[in-house]
């Protein structure tokens, strides 16, 4: 220093430019907590008439014209006045059955697994104030994790046999985790 300077300002340590990711992590964790039940079942619910009224945009008018194709079916059964076979699932009902699940799986992915992969969230778990975390890292699944999730849920949902895995969280401790939930290990947590 020289004589009559003015003293300078204390220089402040060094911080990093970025919050510790270590730091960050155990700080979501410390913060989670699985979501209300209740409020699982409300968004589930909405999901599943948002997913359902798409299908059913195309599935009710192909229906109509799968019904309208065995009843000609039958009309010309009961014409030739002979005793028919009349399959139900045939050449053109299996297309129009196709088409209908290709809706649905098309669907599933654009108003399920995409919107969790990048929000962690559904439109029903937005509403809900609910979302899905990875059990480890504690943010959105990635795309693979999400995809297993959706279809571990719905194909048994298709069987029946989903109830079980659904009903599943009730007993699960401490994340209450459905059987999708364990299969992409996720879990749903309150916002």
């Amino acid at each position: 220093r020289l004589a009559g300077a003015a003293p300078e300002a204390p220089a402040a340590p060094w911080k990093p430019p970025v919050e510790d990711v270590f730091q960050a992590a155990a700080r979501r964790q410390a913060a989670a907590r699985p979501a209300a039940l209740g409020r699982r079942l409300a968004a589930r619910l909405l999901d599943t008439v948002v997913l359902g009224a798409v299908t059913a945009a195309a599935a009710v008018p192909l229906g109509m014209k799968a019904l309208d194709h065995v009843d000609a079916k039958i009309e010309a059964a009961k014409l030739s006045g002979r005793t028919v076979t009349v399959w139900l699932i045939d050449g053109t009902t299996s297309v129009h059955l196709g088409i209908v699940l290709a809706v649905l799986l098309l669907g599933g992915v654009l108003l399920e697994v995409l919107p969790t992969v990048k929000w962690g969230r559904t439109l029903g778990k937005k509403v809900m104030g609910i979302e899905v975390r990875d059990i480890e890292a504690h943010e959105a699944p990635e795309f693979g994790a999400a995809l297993r999730r959706w279809l571990v849920y719905s194909v048994p949902g298709l069987l029946v046999v989903g109830v079980v895995g659904v009903l599943w969280c009730l007993f699960d401790k401490p994340w209450h985790q459905c059987w999708h939930d364990k299969a992409a290990h996720t879990f749903v947590a309150a916002a």
